[in-house]
């Protein structure tokens, strides 16, 4: 078990230090587009929400990656379409078992499948911070509208 962990822990941090990195320059984009607008457009906090969440994905994607990387290392697969395929299906913990690895590191698809959990489990939370911002931003201007409204004789 030590070895599928000390295998298993280099590409775990490298896939947790990708997602905060990710998700900070996703909530760093979004923060600094929502300074800059001017307008109040429900069209920018759809393209400001969608660019969020692309960029999550594309890291989780990364890391897919990364994982198959080290499956081809470990000369599991032929192939790096084979390893994504795979590498896939734990990250997301599907667990087809279509395609499995010889019993020597069987066990680092589990490890992956936890991996990721976590991963998208951050990448939610920065969607739900976006999400819960652009609600409280519309409330307080709509707010705002509704008290200048009230204020002109």
């Amino acid at each position: 078990m030590l070895r599928y962990l000390l295998t298993a822990l280099p590409v775990i941090m490298l896939c947790m230090v990708l997602q905060a990195s990710f998700a900070a320059r996703s909530l760093r984009y979004y923060a600094r587009f929502r300074e800059a607008r001017h307008g109040q457009s429900q069209w920018l906090d759809t393209m400001m929400l969608s660019v969020v969440m692309l960029l999550t994905l594309v890291g989780n994607f990364i890391q897919m990656a990364i994982w198959a990387a080290l499956f081809l290392l470990l000369d599991q697969f032929d192939d790096f379409r084979t390893a994504l395929y795979h590498s896939s299906v734990n990250f997301v913990t599907l667990g087809y078992g279509d395609i499995v690895m010889d019993e020597r590191w069987r066990l680092l698809g589990p490890l992956e499948g936890a991996n990721g959990i976590l991963m998208f489990g951050v990448s939610t939370a920065v969607m739900t911070a976006a999400v819960a911002d652009v609600i409280r931003f519309n409330m307080r201007r709509h707010r705002d509208i509704a008290s200048s409204g009230d204020s002109n004789p």
